[in-house]
């Protein structure tokens, strides 16, 4: 028995949303005679009945309900296949690999990653969450097309996206905060810093650390931010992170005499901006508008 085409199932599929012959061969620029013959003959391939009269119309039976369900997944892959194909004869990049600090505004990610998907179905996206040079180190090895960071990248040109607070911050218990009074460097040198590892594997750094008697290495902020709500030591959080357990209390600011609140700012960083194809650069644009959308209180650079 020869095969049916995906021809056939189109034209099945026309007569069955357009009503009859006449008005699918109207629609899809055919002859009626062109679709009653690829009908008859699928099914016959098939030795099954699709099609039934009634009145002047025709409709399906109940096999052919069944079978014209499941060749409509292949109209609709097929058409999806050649909408990728003709994404990259124009040159678009079948996937946007996108490393991003941990310290990124979780809201904007998120945003941004909707519009992108939105405008990008066929799209794959990488996202690599990192810390300190992670980013940065996947830059020089050639592992990301678009990196967002607070530290600069040698031999890189970033665009500013915004500035984050990192705030001083412990267990409303804490002995830090039981001192009741300014502390200074001296005071926090005698208790637990937590500090979160660096994810580069090459040019690791310990932004940050005081050089505490005691620390605690973590490997991610959520690990971290649950350590500071139990007491277990002090931090600088980014203040995106703590917003909520700064309003129920259950983490507060150390009343440092200097030091308490630190900016950073946060870049956008190409690996190549002259060959970044329409994806990675629509990556970028969405980025940028999630932050000047979601964060307006962090000092966006327009």
């Amino acid at each position: 028995m020869s095969r049916v085409t995906l021809a056939q199932w189109q034209m099945l599929a026309a007569v069955v949303d357009h009503g009859g012959f006449a008005r699918a061969a109207e629609a899809i620029h055919k002859s009626p005679s062109t679709l009653n013959h690829a009908v008859h003959k699928l099914e016959t391939q098939l030795g099954v009945q699709l099609l039934e009269p009634v009145g002047r119309q025709v409709r399906l039976t109940e096999s052919g309900d069944m079978l014209l369900r499941r060749a409509r997944q292949l109209i609709e892959n097929a058409a999806a296949l050649e909408e990728v194909a003709g994404s990259l004869a124009e040159g678009l990049e079948t996937e946007v690999v996108l490393a991003v600090d941990q310290v990124f505004p979780a809201d904007a990610l998120a945003r941004a990653l909707e519009r992108f998907s939105g405008e990008y179905p066929h799209v794959r996206v990488q996202l690599h969450e990192t810390i300190l040079n992670g980013g940065v180190e996947m830059l020089y090895d050639g592992r990301a097309d678009l990196v967002i960071s607070g530290l600069a990248a040698q031999g890189f040109l970033g665009e500013p996206l915004t500035t984050l607070r990192f705030i001083a911050v412990a267990h409303p218990e804490h002995p830090l905060h039981r001192l009741g009074r300014t502390l200074d460097l001296r005071d926090l040198e005698q208790h637990r810093q937590l500090v979160v590892r660096d994810s580069a594997l090459r040019q690791s750094m310990d932004a940050g650390w005081l050089k505490a008697e005691q620390r605690w290495t973590l490997s991610h902020l959520a690990t971290s931010l649950d350590m500071l709500e139990r007491g277990l030591g002090f931090a600088w959080f980014p203040e995106t992170w703590i917003v909520d357990a700064l309003e129920s209390g259950r983490l507060e600011p150390l009343p440092l005499n200097a030091g308490g609140i630190r900016q950073v700012p946060i870049q956008m960083i190409f690996s190549d901006q002259d060959r970044a194809g329409p994806a990675t650069r629509a990556m970028a644009q969405a980025l940028t508008e999630a932050v000047a959308t979601l964060c307006p209180s962090f000092d966006v650079i327009e």
